[in-house]
């Protein structure tokens, strides 16, 4: 067997690159950029009030009690003008005067005669102010030419926000992943609303796999289920490489039973095996492979086992096909102790939530067993275990999807 890292290492080393391709910022949410964002303006573009006010010539103090005449009145949208120190009524978000470089806010000062208009004419400053006040100056966000995004982030609303700030209309974004599933064995139903033949089971991997795949942003471009024979697996393989897929997901006959035929099977189409099992639980089994430039992920058909390939296997050669530095984890406090057999790395259902001592709380859900799907279900985090470990030992974690770790059900976690 090959350990954890050793694994990774191997699939990390074969992961390609992505393309990039153009896309539009309302319609990059949950794509990863695959260039730095050069900011092409300053943020803000011009020096502006930040509050409703007068805009004054400081130079460096005004003192308390001084008058000041009202020139003038400039409004948000307003064009640029000019002021020879004069000072004038100015609205939030309103570009300064030219010659003026403080904002005093209304509240701080006394009017003390308006025009005819009913616009002030004159007022009195209640305080001393400082120059440079209460103004939002031009690129002190984000200035001309600085990155404003890096390559490798996944555009979340906030970054739409910054996007639309700058006026950038267009982004480049690494392609989706094309991802083939197919799941084998002839004891699976797929159809969930036909009702089950004796010895028959629903088949779940596939739609776990569809949904996650979706919710990683990978594109699913065919999702089947196959019987125990080679060569409807064979065909299967041969239609996932004619639909362009990136990545092989298989489930099931990986093993080393009359009926685990996947290993020979790659073998017959020519791939190229990059390690078959490896010393972690639950997934053992399991078997990657290049066959020409798709990679093939062969996962055992346990739900998870099929789980944990996905999370710790393909996840991470995702991140590096997208451009994207490796996930980190998180350290938390193991509530109770945990037997785990040495020489395996564990991968344990959990739940993490923060504790009264400010610290992560991992608590490890009961009924381990790797048929079990409820656990799962109930589960927010992972819990990483190379031996046993007493109770308030730390351990690593991670959320139960990548980049995710969450309380309950929508609160992210800090890092400890």
């Amino acid at each position: 067997m090959i350990g954890y890292d050793d694994a990774l290492f191997a699939l990390l080393q074969q992961a390609r690159r992505l393309d990039a391709v153009s896309c539009a910022t309302a319609d990059a949410l949950g794509k990863v950029l695959a260039a730095d964002v050069v900011s092409p303006m300053d943020l803000p573009s011009f020096d502006h009030s930040a509050m409703d006010g007068y805009a004054l010539h400081a130079g460096q103090t005004l003192a308390a009690g001084t008058e000041h005449a009202v020139h003038g009145s400039q409004a948000a949208g307003d064009a640029s003008c000019t002021s020879q120190g004069m000072a004038w009524e100015i609205m939030t978000g309103a570009r300064l005067p030219e010659g003026l470089d403080t904002v005093v806010p209304v509240e701080r000062t006394e009017l003390l005669a308006r025009h005819n208009d009913g616009s002030p004419a004159r007022m009195r400053l209640l305080d001393t102010l400082n120059a440079k006040a209460n103004v939002r100056y031009a690129g002190s966000d984000v200035a001309k030419a600085a990155v404003a995004i890096q390559a490798g982030t996944s555009v979340e609303a906030n970054h739409v926000m910054l996007l639309a700030a700058l006026g950038v209309a267009q982004v480049q974004v690494v392609r989706p992943p094309r991802v083939a599933v197919i799941c084998t064995g002839k004891e699976l139903q797929a159809d969930l609303a036909q009702p089950l033949a004796d010895g028959q089971i629903y088949g779940s991997n596939g739609p776990y796999l569809a949904a996650a795949f979706a919710a990683m942003g990978a594109q699913v471009c065919c999702c089947e289920t196959v019987d125990d024979t080679s060569a409807t697996f064979v065909a299967a393989v041969r239609r996932a490489r004619e639909a362009a897929a990136d990545l092989i997901v298989s489930t099931g006959a990986v093993s080393m039973g009359r009926y685990d035929f996947v290993p020979d099977a790659l073998s017959e189409l020519g791939a190229q095996v990059l390690f078959h099992k490896v010393a972690i639980r639950p997934g053992k089994p399991q078997l990657a492979a290049m066959l020409g430039d798709a990679m093939v992920f062969a996962l055992p058909g346990t739900p998870m086992a099929v789980a944990v390939g996905l999370r710790f296997f393909v996840a991470p050669v995702l991140r590096a096909m997208r451009g994207q530095v490796p996930e980190r984890t998180w350290q938390a406090v193991l509530d109770a102790p945990q037997q785990a057999k040495g020489g395996l790395l564990h991968f344990l259902r959990a739940t993490v939530m923060p504790g009264s001592d400010g610290r992560l709380h991992a608590h490890v859900l009961a009924q381990q067993q790797p048929f079990r799907i409820q656990p799962f279900a109930q589960a927010n985090a992972w819990v990483l275990l190379s031996g046993d470990a007493q109770g308030n030992a730390l351990v690593e974690v991670v959320g139960l999807r990548p980049e995710t770790l969450v309380f309950g059900q929508n609160h992210p976690a800090g890092a400890r």
